[in-house]
């Protein structure tokens, strides 16, 4: 399994706009620290809005906030909420399968399994636990660490 760049976009907005605190960041800023495209991140910001897990404010002097205490934001309920096609294989599909041997598979129930362990494993992960090292996060994303001077 392979999460699409939009779920890797969505965690890694959240671990820098949590290591922010409370202080504002923008998209702009975002983009730059973690070199990722900013048209995408814009999507990324907007849903992470219309999910609840941002706070987005327009215009100047704008820009995103956590809107939940990052120990609330579960990592496996993010990646179910962001990732649109969760179907390892053909068969995990709502529509006709076309695998003949899929009336007698085992290999459905292994994967099924194999993707089940995957979510249990990050439902047991929240943002806050991330930010662990966030003395290294702060210095890879050249962000003020507590004491820098202005």
């Amino acid at each position: 399994m392979r999460l699409t760049i939009f779920t890797d976009y969505c965690l890694r907005a959240l671990i820098y706009v949590a290591l922010k605190g409370g202080e504002i960041a923008t998209i702009d800023e975002i983009a730059e620290r973690h070199r990722i495209n900013r048209n995408h991140l814009v999507k990324v910001v907007f849903r992470l809005g219309q999910l609840g897990y941002l706070d987005t404010m327009r215009g100047k002097g704008g820009g995103v906030r956590l809107a939940k205490d990052p120990a609330k934001i579960n990592l496996g309920r993010l990646v179910r909420e962001t990732e649109d096609d969760l179907a390892l294989v053909e068969c995990f599909q709502d529509r006709n399968c076309l695998c003949v041997i899929e009336p007698a598979c085992v290999l459905r129930k292994a994967l099924h399994q194999a993707l089940e362990a995957f979510f249990s494993t990050l439902d047991g992960y929240t943002i806050a636990d991330l930010l662990k090292p966030s003395r290294n996060l702060a210095r890879l994303l050249a962000l003020p660490q507590p004491g820098d001077r202005p």
